[in-house]
This record gives structure tokens, sequence and C-alpha cells, in this order.
């Protein structure tokens, strides 16, 4: 009995630092990133239970183990059988009920923190989330706004209502805790209630292609006042856009084109649209072509037409069979603009 006793004082203390040690580096409350959501909470609290059991079950078989090869191991000289022992019904039974229990337990506060997640709240507001390679794109039927940027205000719930171009990805926000995969061919929702202020990031959990690295987008998190006034200025700003070239601008937006070409000529995945109309552009067959309207409608239509040398190939540009006429007219003209 006494070494009961002490296997069990050693199992408890061994626990406890364990867990401890878990958290001293950011583990076992999972503190960092901090919690940016309300759906944070629960998650946060199944994920800090779970590493207290994790803790005293490391514990529960590594103590006994040392313990065993220390006190109970062969004294020199020592030739004798060791004592024969029996199968221990009651231990059997034990080691059987006990993970049982446990593990319903976790399946009760897995689908407890489920429900938490995914609680509907009545004046949740909905915003269209369009995922294609390699960027985000959000667009908001109260106002009919379109932004590369998520903006949002705090303590209030959204509906994303999310749907890919080409490939499966996945929404992942690491402060909200929350991560869905946004599939081809259906409308997935993600629900999010966030807590707190500031600028983060959506990424892309999901490995879809060549540039996955590079595919987050912005968000901002701001007080109700911020956002409604954020609104009434893109509001304002895309009535301004009346032009050929401002629709064009809010198309590059809306399919997602300004998160492979920057109109500033910084370095993105494909070439930069700042002063591309009429440049001379080499080719990887190491031809040369004019930038003038049918080489853009050709490459807007049919990427892999002709790729411009440096530049991934076959082209990881995906095509855009469904932009009207005067869509793509509209983007040449903004493009046009671009010097």
């Amino acid at each position: 009995m006494q070494h009961f006793v002490v296997v069990g004082i050693l199992v408890l203390v061994m626990a406890v630092l364990t867990y401890l040690g878990l958290d001293a580096i950011g583990l076992a409350r999972q503190m960092h990133p901090v919690a940016g959501s309300a759906q944070a909470a629960s998650i946060d609290q199944l994920w800090n239970w779970e590493m207290i059991v994790i803790s005293f079950l490391f514990s529960l078989i590594v103590v006994p183990l040392i313990y065993s090869l220390i006190v109970f191991r062969r004294k020199k000289g020592d030739t004798t059988d060791a004592e024969h022992v029996e199968g221990n019904t009651t231990l059997e039974i034990s080691w059987t009920v006990v993970p049982l229990i446990i593990v319903m337990v976790f399946a009760y506060l897995g689908a407890y923190s489920l429900g938490e997640v995914r609680r509907v709240d009545p004046q949740a507001f909905v915003v269209n989330v369009k995922a294609q390679q390699f960027s985000w794109t959000f667009e908001y039927p109260e106002y009919g706004i379109v932004s590369n940027e998520l903006y949002l205000p705090v303590n209030k719930q959204v509906v994303l209502k999310m749907e890919s171009a080409d490939v499966i990805h996945s929404f992942w926000v690491p402060e909200w805790r929350i991560k869905q995969d946004v599939v081809p061919g259906r409308v997935t929702e993600y629900r999010v209630t966030p807590t707190l202020e500031g600028r983060f990031k959506v990424r892309c959990a999901e490995l879809c292609g060549m540039t996955h690295y590079a595919m987050e987008g912005p968000i901002a998190v701001v007080s109700q006042a911020d956002y409604e006034a954020w609104a009434a200025e893109q509001v304002a700003l895309a009535a301004a856009a009346q032009t050929p070239e401002g629709q064009g601008k809010l198309a590059a937006v809306k399919y997602g084109c300004v998160g492979c070409h920057s109109a500033d000529g910084s370095p993105l995945t494909g070439p930069t649209w700042f002063g591309l109309f009429g440049k001379e552009e080499e080719l990887l067959d190491g031809s040369t072509v004019v930038v003038d309207e049918a080489y853009l409608i050709e490459s807007i239509r049919d990427p892999n037409a002709k790729i411009v040398a440096g530049f991934t190939s076959p082209s990881a540009m995906p095509p855009y069979p469904n932009l009207t006429d005067e869509e793509i007219a509209n983007i040449i003209a903004y493009i046009q603009t671009l010097k």
C-alpha cells in the first residue's frame, strides 16, 4: 500500500508540473494568439480541459514506469524468479470503465462547444465571401459594395457565406479559433462574433496551389460607428466610380484580380498592371508581344495562351469565361489608367 500512496502523490505532482510547463510555453491555455471572438471561449475551455487530462495521463504512465525501474529493479546478485502475478479483475474493469467515462465526458464537452460555435444570433448580418487562387473577396449585400478587406463591427455576429471559384480553400483567422473549408460548388457558412477591435488576417489553411502561402486577406474589426462610416464611404466611392475605369477597378476587386496583379508596380504572383498597357512583354517561349486590348482579352479568357517570362508555366491564373465583354472592357480601361 505504501508504494501505491507514493506513486499516487508523485503522479499528481508530475501532472501539475506538466500542465504548468505546457501553460508556461503557451499551450495549456492557448494564450497566443489572444482570443478575439465570442466563439473562442468554449474552444479554449475545451482545449484547456484536454491539456489537463493529457498531463494527468502522461504522468500516470511515466511515473509508475520510472518508479518501478528504480524501486523494483533486480538487485545485484539476485537470481531468483520474479513473483508470479495473476490478472487483476478490478484493475482491468477500472482501466476500461474510467477511460470510457472520460471519452463520454469529452464527447459532451465537444458537442457543447460545437453548439456554442454554431449558436445563431437573429440579428446577424451577412457577408458573401469568394475564395479563389490566391485571394479573398468580400461582398456586402446590405450596401451593394465589394471589398478585398473584411470590415466588421465589434460584438456583432456575422454570417460569412463562402464560395470557391476553383479549388478547396479554408477560411482561418487564428484569433477567432474557427476554421471552415470553402468548397467549389457549395456555399459554406461561418458564424463569428468578433470581440476584439484591431487588425487581423484571414489565411487559407488548405493547400490550394503554388502560391498558397500568400493567400491572405486583411480584416479590420472596429466600433459600430466606425463600421457605418466605412460602409457609407465605400457606398459613396462605388457611386462615384461609374466611369468604365471605375467599374473596371471594382470588377478587379470583385473577381480577385488585385490579389495577383498589383496596381503600383509591387511584385505579386502575376505581372503588375502598372505601366502594363502598351508595354512589350517577353513571353515564356522567347517571343515578344505588345500588351494591347486584344492581348489582354486573350489573357483573361485563356491565361495559358501566352505566358509572360518569369511567371508560372502553366499559368496559375484561372480562366474567366463568365466575364461579360463589358466587364473585360472596363478592366482594360482601368489598366490603361495605371501609368
